[in-house]
């Protein structure tokens, strides 16, 4: 919808927050006023390129060749006007997803989500479309930190306590959050996002929203982001606070990002379940994905923490392995009638950039349609114990084998590669580099 007409609908708003996503996936940029917001979207706005070149806590990464060697430059935003959508929590103001391009109008290579675009159109090329959803789990914690500098749990009216065990699929913890889960619901339907439902998951105060299917993986991937923002809001409305970190608590399930895909063709059909060859088609984009997974793993689990949630016997795969209606596995392939055949992509966790996430998912998917393979038979009963561990289950591992692998390039620029990994070593070096409580605690006065 245009600006103009988008102001018609919606009187009262005063100005737009312009939601840039940065290599990690977090929405930065800026709030402008109406005029402002008319000359970007007129092409006459930029934005510093080094959005791209900062780390998670917003640190300049001098390795990623775009800060020192480019004068910290500016390049042109450019907006999509699909992306408007008022900000429930903020009714005086819109939002609208962008990012940066070059002087001519082309994509820049860092912008995640031009990324994700460009891969989709490599399917089109094929007369093929991603059908995608995203389901995204969370936990409700408190504000504030505990004594000891950990997270804790939000305190249980209910229970008169912070719970410490799941109450998984149960009506009485999601009546607890009613305030929050109400105020996403609602919002959802405000900002025209496909919500189809939440549940409790495993871990106290942990939750599951699950959005639908859209035939447009860039779309899928907005409004995962969108959802994400908009959770956070909702949670601090209520005096709460989300988290999507991938594993909060130490002893508890971590937060995923499943990744559901299904093809569909030129006629609309599902082509891993309505098509003669649909079988075929299907085991080929897992064998891709198998072939892929293990230098895909950064753009899956971008943090130190990201693998920490990676743990045999937790709903989170260990090794690249696939079979039919099984949560053990790391591609499943869920039940259901021929036009809802997909595949269940469980790697990502909550904390991954949903651009990146789903680009890593299509191009393992385009890969194994491309170079047709074997996946082996789909395992049945516990994929933990059958295969055992053989992905990239640390930060440095993961790092090293994006830079060493040779598949993904094909498909996802090599210059995003390059750059993301860049970033993400950068981002692990000061990480390694600080001397934690732990540390002290355990080796202060003990060595």
């Amino acid at each position: 919808m245009p600006l103009d007409a988008f102001l018609d609908a919606y009187p009262l708003i005063q100005g737009v927050e312009m939601l840039l996503p940065d290599l990690v996936g977090i929405l930065r940029g800026k709030r402008t006023g109406l005029n402002e917001a008319r000359e970007v979207f007129a092409g006459n706005g930029v934005f510093t390129t080094s959005l791209y070149a900062i780390d998670t806590m917003g640190q300049n990464v001098d390795e990623s060749g775009l800060v020192w060697e480019e004068g910290d430059a500016d390049r042109v935003v450019r907006l999509d006007p699909a992306t408007l959508r008022p900000v429930p929590w903020r009714p005086e103001r819109a939002q609208v997803i962008g990012g940066l391009c070059r002087g001519d109008g082309t994509p820049f290579f860092a912008d995640p989500r031009a990324m994700l675009a460009g891969l989709v159109a490599r399917f089109k090329a094929l007369g093929l479309t991603p059908c995608v959803a995203l389901e995204l789990e969370f936990y409700l914690v408190d504000p504030a930190l505990d004594a000891g500098g950990l997270a804790q749990t939000a305190f249980s009216q209910r229970l008169g306590r912070r719970p410490r065990e799941p109450e998984v699929y149960t009506f009485e913890r999601l009546d607890e959050a009613e305030e929050v889960l109400d105020l996403i619901e609602s919002w959802c339907e405000a900002q025209d996002l496909p919500y189809k439902g939440v549940l409790t998951e495993y871990g106290p105060g942990q939750f599951e929203v699950n959005l639908g299917h859209v035939a447009d993986a860039v779309r899928a991937a907005d409004e995962a982001a969108m959802l994400k923002r908009l959770v956070k809001a909702a949670a601090r409305q209520a005096g709460s606070r989300a988290t999507f970190m991938a594993k909060p608590f130490a002893g508890e399930s971590g937060n995923g990002l499943h990744i559901h895909v299904s093809l569909l063709d030129e006629r609309g059909r599902n082509v891993f379940g309505e098509a003669e060859d649909g079988e075929d088609r299907l085991r080929h984009a897992v064998f891709g994905l198998q072939e892929t997974l293990s230098e895909s793993i950064l753009l899956l689990a971008p943090n130190a923490n990201s693998y920490r949630r990676l743990q045999p016997m937790s709903y989170a795969p260990t090794a690249p392995t696939w079979g039919h209606n099984n949560r053990t596995v790391a591609f499943r392939i869920p039940s259901g009638p021929p036009k809802a055949r997909r595949i269940e992509h469980r790697v990502a966790g909550a904390d991954a950039n949903p651009y990146a996430a789903t680009a890593a998912v299509l191009a393992g998917i385009l890969h194994g349609l491309e170079n047709p393979g074997n996946p082996g038979p789909p395992i049945t009963g516990n994929a933990y114990e059958k295969a055992g561990t053989t992905i990239p289950t640390s930060w440095g591992e993961a790092i090293a084998a994006a830079g060493t692998g040779t598949l993904l390039g094909r498909y996802i620029d090599p210059r995003f590669l390059t750059l993301y990994r860049r970033c993400r070593a950068a981002e692990r070096r000061r990480f390694v580099g600080r001397v934690t409580p732990t540390e002290y605690e355990w080796y202060l006065g003990s060595v």
